[in-house]
């Protein structure tokens, strides 16, 4: 899935993927996509591991800029966010988030997340729904 689009309006504007240090992937797979993430100061928890919320926030991330990338002109907006916390991620490494989209309506896509650490280790697994319209 080709999201050059998407990243190029997400490394020029202030949010939270900036913010998070999020890095968007393309891939030759029409159906997939991925995003990289050091786990540093911006997204640790207070025990230093990555935060569940900022893993959850990457899910999220990952599969609105895939409905984007399909759905050209349209917004996509997380509607449910739904994670497991397999594996602890500490400070210092980076996590790769593989989105996959699993059903594609015309207003609802359902997508299914694996953040990976860097030895390909699950770290979590993410369904995220989006709610697809045009923008205002």
């Amino acid at each position: 899935m080709n999201v050059e689009k998407q990243r190029e309006l997400l490394e020029n504007e202030d949010g939270l993927s900036r913010t998070l240090g999020m890095r968007f992937i393309s891939t030759p797979e029409p159906d997939m996509l991925m995003a990289k993430m050091a786990v540093d100061d911006r997204n640790k928890q207070v025990f230093g591991f990555l935060s569940g919320g900022a893993t959850l926030a990457l899910a999220e991330n990952v599969a609105g800029v895939g409905s984007m990338a399909l759905c050209p002109g349209k917004m996509a907006l997380g509607i449910n966010v739904s994670g497991n916390h397999v594996k602890a991620m500490p400070y210092g490494g980076t996590v790769t988030a593989t989105g996959r989209i699993v059903h594609k309506g015309k207003t609802l896509h359902v997508w299914q997340i694996e953040v990976t650490n860097d030895e390909g280790e699950l770290i979590s697994t993410v369904q995220v729904t989006n709610y697809v319209i045009a923008k205002k």
